[in-house]
């Protein structure tokens, strides 16, 4: 597959702050629980998609026949995001950032099903087993352990989440092949609101003494950084080249990740870290090594 140079820049910017994403949720959950952090960040990124749509002429209303496809997204989308955040929560920083970084992988394997031409061969699985190698480290803290820790927890609800995201991202290439993306990427945000509203009502209260610039400008990076430009950026690019092998641009995000959670939480760069993120990083880059760009091809 050929991609162009402006395609690849943007998948390398979008997951450079992608990898910004768990420290940035990190740092609203300060004050705000996981299911209030995710109804005001998607409130934000409805805001900001409805505003481009207007700027550029898009429709927003669906057709009688994507509502189907629009509800079971959404319906995935709210399960995904209320994972990850409740993950991130129980986790450190840096450990987040690396188990929400496999979500390529199991892209592949969902692309693998439900994509035509978009196979696993030796080497993409090979590259599958090096990544959850790098998993297999961060989930251990490079030991065998006694028990179940918090951090143990909350990293394996993330690994939950991120198959929920890897497949979710197959679902929605799909989808964007037949609806315009950012009517996909407005309702998926739109349809969830009700249930994270919902659920935050009966079961969280807003730590009204911790809101502060730190904690709503974290918010405002989620919804305005992520919900609003690179979800309807990467739409744009699993919808014009193969899903598994944009996606896969994600060895990026671990690295991003890392280093913003030492730098902006003061986390501990451990080995059993380095490790997880090299396994990590590696795997996704032997996924995507027959993915080269078109000399001098812009657009």
């Amino acid at each position: 597959m050929r991609i162009p140079l402006v395609a690849v820049v943007a998948a390398i910017v979008i997951h450079i702050l992608w990898g910004a994403n768990p420290v940035a949720v990190k740092m609203g959950l300060v004050a705000f629980p996981p299911l209030w952090s995710a109804f005001f960040r998607f409130a934000i990124g409805v805001v900001c998609i409805a505003i481009w749509a207007m700027a550029l002429g898009t429709r927003l209303w669906p057709e009688i026949r994507e509502w189907p496809g629009l509800i079971i997204l959404a319906l995935w989308f709210m399960t995904q995001i209320g994972l990850m955040n409740f993950g991130i929560n129980f986790t450190s920083g840096a450990s987040a950032a690396i188990m929400t970084a496999t979500y390529p992988l199991f892209s592949g394997v969902f692309a693998h099903f439900m994509i035509a031409g978009d196979r696993l061969d030796k080497a993409k699985t090979a590259g599958l087993l090096i990544a959850f190698l790098g998993v297999g480290f961060v989930l251990s803290n490079g030991q065998s352990p006694k028990e179940l820790s918090r951090a143990n927890f909350g990293d394996m609800i993330l690994l939950a989440s991120a198959v929920l995201l890897g497949g979710r991202m197959i679902f929605t290439a799909k989808l964007v092949r037949k609806i315009e993306p950012m009517r996909v990427i407005l309702w998926q945000m739109l349809l969830s609101l009700g249930g994270f509203a919902a659920g935050a009502a009966m079961w969280e209260e807003i730590i009204w003494k911790e809101v502060e610039w730190i904690p709503v400008g974290a918010l405002v990076y989620q919804g305005m950084v992520i919900a609003g430009l690179a979800f309807m950026v990467n739409a744009w690019l699993i919808k014009r080249y193969s899903p598994s092998v944009m996606v896969s641009f994600g060895f990026i995000s671990p690295i991003s990740g890392v280093a913003l959670s030492a730098l902006l939480l003061g986390d501990a760069l451990t080995w059993d870290l380095a490790a997880g993120t090299a396994g990590v990083g590696i795997g996704l880059i032997i996924l995507t090594r027959r993915a080269y760009v078109r000399p001098r091809t812009w657009i």
